[in-house]
């Protein structure tokens, strides 16, 4: 929320807007007085690293009343305010949307009883309102996220990472009772993300008799999986059985001990899952929801409906207030009338997408019936954390078709040499789970090799193991060596084989995707590390960081770590500068220190020119700024490619996993010819990669013209657009380019749900 504060505040100061607090939310609008004030740049310094926010929240009994609501409107006209920006849930939004629908009605009143004159009611005859919906739930219908979920799975998944370790060691049943009262999205995607053997959701009961079918499932987890010793149960607080009755950890605890005799534990989390640093992800969202929320206020007009600014994709959209929260509502109807499936679809494509995944991985059945399919599934290029959430659903995936799931060791120089491992059984893969370290237990290691000199091997060894699709998983490498594959078609027919490419590399530059995985555990580690290097300067005066962040030449992270830490700059390539630029950075810090704000960061894109290194950077500053500020420098290296993967990054491997089979298993009987495979359609060979709103796969052979070989980065990319608001944010003098504005939609009509 605060990140979400923090933009509003200075883009409506950029703006040239008069831009006020409201302390203690309509509880302070309402009581007026010093509730109100004026904010500043300076009064938003420092707070992105804060959980909660600065401002204060409190529920209101007095704006629910209209003699509430006239004092709140009495206070806005007195100070002149016509554009109030509401962060919150569906109630706080709804009661905004109120508010101004009789705002007309509450200024007649005030001017019958003398509290304004005439000429102030003119003055502010109409409120404009833009909400941001700020819910650790997600239970807002209408956006992919809302402001706080992200920071909340990252708080449950330290929690069940730490949980299953040491389960691990005592073989037990372990219940983990998450929030989300009416929406089960945090217990979903936390199923997800760690491979829980059940899950309870508000959305969808579990059938009649699920007492037995649960206690089944969990004997049959440790019976097949060798070497495992661990159940997981994720239960929503909300939880419900199909007649309505609560359904809590304590009650899966008994059944579970009781029935079957296990050691089990229970763990409600509570309030945990609200505190905290917010994530990188949630910094990002909010300022990108506070910048596009001052544009929306700015171009309002009396006739403009009421908007909440969402997240669809990775875009920002407008939508109609009173649609999302009607279809919030019905989302609630659905539930109580027993129309669960619908209840799923209600809550949006996100949320259905994670749910479809979740069944399809959960209880995995091998078929009587093999297909006789060999997919192969190997690593290249450097590691990063979410791989073993892309290799673990491809393979359980793989096991529900039917197909053999193959392990290349060694890349595409594994591949030439032979060094397959045969999966008749997914136990060999049980090690292969989201919470262990980023690095594959079966040593499925990233060589860089590529495969072009390697070509007739690798179609002798795609021959000798009888390899029908393979999935490659990596960054820049993968993409190249995908293509070098597809050029191989021309001279050995073995190759004329189905494979898709999954984007995996901190550096996120993998042309065809706005994302790859690992992207965001990295960016969380940047953003991290610049939190504590700005408090070690907690006590000193005036003191400038100059951190250097991977990513070759793709400028993703030093950018969106600029966004998430408050970064005063982040020199990257794709956005070339001089000695001019750096003197106007050194200038704006010299005036930066004039004023209550003692501290500066710049961030420093490893490749982002040759001569502008990180040290002559660090020169510069330390020379320009003496008698005024003293620099430090870090270069932050491998440490942005390790740790444990996020809740993001777990997810979308997931999800980009069990996607690519699924589409291998239909290109193969597309491509079954005489009995045998045969590909060799450009649409054979793709990139699975999320584009703006959804995940696609688009040939490879399509995808060259749009990349850079020589730098190894896509030629266009989405986040540049982002850059303005990077330099806003920091207070320098630039135009914002608006042209690209979010158009407002209808929730309503996109869903067929009239």
């Amino acid at each position: 929320m605060n990140a979400a504060v923090r933009a509003t505040v200075r883009v409506g100061l950029y703006t040239g807007a008069k831009v006020f607090f409201v302390h203690e939310g309509y509880q302070g609008l309402v009581d007026g007085g010093d509730n109100i004030r004026p904010a500043s740049w300076e009064s938003v310094s420092m707070m992105l690293q804060l959980g909660g926010t600065v401002i204060g929240s409190a529920r209101c009994q007095d704006f629910r009343t209209k003699e509430g609501r006239t004092k709140a409107a009495c206070n806005l006209v007195k100070l002149g305010i016509t554009n109030l920006c509401v962060i919150g849930g569906d109630g706080s939004l709804t009661g905004a949307n109120q508010f101004r629908s009789e705002w007309g009605e509450l200024l007649a009143d005030l001017v019958k009883a003398g509290k304004i004159t005439v000429d102030e009611a003119k003055r502010s005859s109409h409120l404009n309102i833009v909400g941001m919906v700020g819910s650790i739930d997600n239970d807002f219908c209408g956006t992919d996220m809302t402001i706080g979920t992200d920071s909340a799975l990252h708080r449950i998944i330290e929690v069940v990472d730490a949980i299953t370790t040491t389960a691990q060691s005592h073989q037990r049943t372990f219940i983990l009772e998450v929030m989300g009262r009416h929406c089960g999205y945090l217990a979903l995607v936390t199923a997800l993300a760690c491979g829980a053997d059940w899950v309870f959701i508000p959305e969808m009961p579990p059938e009649e008799h699920w007492e037995e079918h649960l206690c089944r499932r969990l004997m049959e987890v440790l019976a097949s999986h060798k070497g495992s010793r661990l159940n997981v149960i994720i239960v929503a607080e909300g939880a419900m059985d199909r007649h309505g009755k609560p359904i809590s950890s304590d009650m899966v605890k008994n059944l579970v001990s009781k029935k079957l005799g296990y050691d089990t534990r229970a763990t409600i989390l509570g309030h945990v899952q609200r505190g905290g640093t917010p994530s990188a992800f949630d910094r990002i969202l909010g300022s990108r929801m506070g910048v596009e929320a001052v544009m929306a206020l700015l171009e309002a007009t009396p006739d403009t409906p009421a908007c909440v600014v969402s997240l669809s994709g990775n875009m920002a959209v407008r939508l109609p207030l009173m649609e999302c929260v009607q279809v919030t509502k019905d989302v609630t109807k659905a539930m109580a009338e027993g129309r669960f499936d619908d209840a799923i679809k209600l809550r949006g494509k996100s949320f259905e997408n994670n749910w479809s995944t979740y069944r399809l991985l959960a209880h995995v059945h091998p078929p009587e019936a093999k297909s006789n399919i060999n997919i192969a599934i190997l690593n290249v290029g450097a590691p990063c954390a979410g791989m073993n959430a892309a290799v673990r659903a491809a393979v359980r995936i793989g096991i529900t078709q039917g197909h053999h799931m193959l392990a290349v060791h060694d890349g595409f120089e594994g591949l030439a040499c032979g060094l397959v491992m045969r999966s008749p059984h997914r136990d060999i893969f049980i090690q292969i789970d989201m919470y262990v370290s980023l690095i594959f237990c079966l040593s499925l290691s990233g060589f860089r090799t590529l495969p072009a000199n390697l070509i007739e091997e690798i179609s002798l060894s795609i021959a000798k193991f009888n390899i029908h699709a393979l999935i490659i998983i990596g960054g820049f490498e993968a993409f190249v060596g995908g293509l070098e594959l597809v050029t191989g078609r021309e001279k050995y027919e073995e190759l004329c084989i189905p494979l898709v490419v999954i984007p995996a590399t901190v550096s996120n530059n993998v042309p065809g995707s706005d994302f790859s995985i690992g992207a965001d555990t990295a960016l969380n580690t940047i953003t991290m590390t610049c939190d504590r290097i700005k408090q070690s300067a907690a006590g000193t005066k005036r003191r400038v960081f100059i951190v250097e962040t991977m990513g070759g030449y793709c400028g993703y992270l030093a950018t969106m770590a600029g966004l998430s830490s408050g970064a005063d700059a982040a020199y990257i390539f794709e956005d070339s500068f001089n000695i001019h630029d750096l003197e106007i950075n050194v200038e704006h810090l010299v005036e930066k220190m004039k004023t209550t704000v003692k501290r500066g960061l710049i961030l420093r894109n490893e490749k982002c020119n040759a001569n502008y290194t990180t040290d002559f950077i660090f020169n510069l500053y330390s020379e320009e700024g003496k008698g005024v500020f003293d620099c430090r420098k870090n270069v932050l290296g491998h440490m942005q490619q390790g740790g444990t993967p996020s809740p993001f990054d777990r997810n979308f491997g997931t999800k980009m996993g069990a996607k690519s089979v699924l589409w291998l298993t239909e290109k193969l009987k597309e491509c079954y010819r005489h009995g045998r495979i045969f590909a060799n359609t450009p649409d054979s060979a793709c990139v699975l990669g999320m584009r703006k709103r959804a995940l696609v796969f688009q040939p490879l052979a399509e995808l060259k013209e749009e990349t850079d070989f020589e730098h190894r980065i896509p030629k266009t990319q989405w986040w540049l657009k982002l850059r303005p608001i990077l330099k806003i944010l920091a207070k320098y003098k630039i135009n914002l380019d608006t042209s690209e504005k979010a158009s407002l939609e209808h929730i309503i009509k996109k869903k067929g749900l009239v």
